[in-house]
């Protein structure tokens, strides 16, 4: 059988695609072709904007200003559009656009720490334990397996700024399906002026015929070898090369990440910031046809440990709401109102969450470090802590009523007292907007034993698209 690595092959890869090498697209596509499937209904898609460290409840979504003073937080709950949804004060446009969302107040698990947390989320990982590394796949990836297609000219599952990493612990992956599902990463800070996607369309349209001709004449030279291939992995790598080349080459994909496309305004209103421009373009994409989306918001906005990790020792955690909610207020309602302004709300899903909550109870330590949102080194400060007993999420779009609240916690916020739903119920949810059958779908192991891609979970239907 011809050797697809032989050294005829990489000189073809680097006389005529070395950019498409560099991009990596032939191997993250290879394994794919054998998941095509037909589909036919409408492609739907999911934005999810991650708060990597995990966002307080009782001072954003679930405000508890009955509870008592050890609990309570310094902000005040404010109305909003919604009626019976109040939110913190920190979060005023939320307030005036809460009728096109819901909270879903009621999400529990067992994953105490970073990892376990948020692979118990994402992945629907039963172990409480933190892993260094992910075994089962997070949704993102099953939903790429499920939904791949090698004749697309774009990437179907892009993360900008991806939900990879909690310090050395990865948080999200394939798993057992391997790297080749991994997302096309998007680094960097899109409100750089400098900022560019590496790698995705051509500034010169010469180049883009040259590239071309330099793959057909190549294929003309693989004539033989193709036609010696009984395996078919010849024919599967010029399918794969194809999409790499396709994106590369493609002015359309090279428009959808293209930020200084959009109007001025438009940018101003998202926020000329990371986390305005990493939902605008999560915006862009879905618009070209990406079916998954995942955004980030860490980096600098967040303050000191550029996390939503609130301890005491890391920073203040009421001064590091203060800094940061007015960013998030701005990013996420400008990304929300866009999904309904542009008619797209009926097939775009939107949820915005982190591994889980935070602790009720506030904490008193000595910082660990002076900086944005925290004192000098041992000065005590408040935080709060992990909390998985309890956790609030948004979601809008999805074709859902809205204006609702789901679920309920305590007076204290610590535990759930109504419409508990777990991490199963949340992937069942995601997957059934997707028009994936939970229920029978299976994707193999490692063994190629054949696995559930949820377990005794059932979507969460005030969540599902209203006839």
């Amino acid at each position: 059988m011809p050797n697809p690595r032989s050294p005829g092959r990489r000189q073809f890869l680097q006389a005529g695609l070395t950019a498409v090498a560099r991009l990596s697209l032939p191997n993250l596509y290879r394994l794919q072709a054998q998941t095509e499937r037909p589909n036919t209904q409408e492609r739907t898609s999911v934005i999810l904007v991650w708060l990597r460290g995990g966002m307080s409840h009782l001072d954003t979504y679930d405000p508890k200003p009955d509870a008592p003073s050890e609990y309570r937080g310094p902000f005040t709950p404010i109305d909003t559009r919604a009626p019976g949804m109040r939110l913190s004060e920190l979060l005023p446009r939320h307030a005036a656009i809460a009728d096109k969302f819901n909270l879903l107040r009621s999400m529990a698990h067992l994953g105490g720490g970073h990892p376990a947390g948020s692979l118990q989320l994402l992945a629907g990982d039963p172990d409480p334990q933190d892993k260094l590394r992910p075994v089962y796949p997070d949704f993102m990836t099953v939903a790429h397996y499920l939904r791949s297609d090698v004749h697309r000219t774009m990437p179907n599952y892009v993360g900008v700024n991806p939900i990879v990493n909690y310090d050395n612990f990865t948080i999200a992956g394939p798993g057992y399906l391997g790297a080749s599902y991994a997302p096309f990463a998007v680094s960097g800070d899109p409100s750089a002026p400098n900022f560019r996607v590496p790698n995705v369309g051509l500034d010169d349209p010469r180049q883009a015929v040259q590239l071309r001709e330099r793959v057909n004449l190549q294929r003309t030279f693989d004539t033989f070898r193709r036609e010696m291939d009984r395996s078919g992995v010849m024919q599967a790598m010029d399918r794969f090369e194809s999409q790499a080349l396709n994106l590369l080459t493609s002015p359309g994909a090279a428009t959808a990440f293209d930020l200084n496309r959009e109007p001025g305004h438009v940018r101003d209103r998202y926020g000329r910031n990371q986390w305005g421009q990493q939902c605008l373009m999560a915006r862009r994409l879905v618009e070209a046809g990406v079916e998954i989306v995942t955004t980030t918001f860490d980096g600098p906005p967040c303050g000191r440990v550029q996390n939503w990790d609130d301890h005491a020792v890391n920073q203040h955690v009421f001064e590091a709401l203060q800094f940061r909610l007015p960013t998030f207020d701005q990013a996420v309602t400008a990304l929300v109102e866009d999904i309904y302004a542009r008619g797209l709300d009926r097939r775009v899903l939107v949820i915005v969450t982190g591994e889980f909550g935070r602790t009720p109870r506030i904490s008193y330590e000595p910082s660990s470090g002076g900086g944005v949102a925290s004192a000098a080194a041992g000065t005590v400060q408040p935080g709060r802590d992990h909390w998985p007993r309890a956790n609030s999420m948004l979601w809008a779009g999805g074709g859902m009523s809205t204006g609702q609240v789901i679920g309920s916690t305590d007076r204290r916020g610590e535990d759930v007292v109504s419409r508990r739903v777990g991490p199963h119920d949340f992937l069942a949810t995601i997957y059934q907007h997707l028009g994936i059958d939970f229920e029978r779908v299976t994707i193999p192991d490692f063994s190629g034993r054949p696995n559930a891609i949820v377990h005794q979970g059932r979507p969460i239907t005030e969540l599902l698209a209203s006839s």
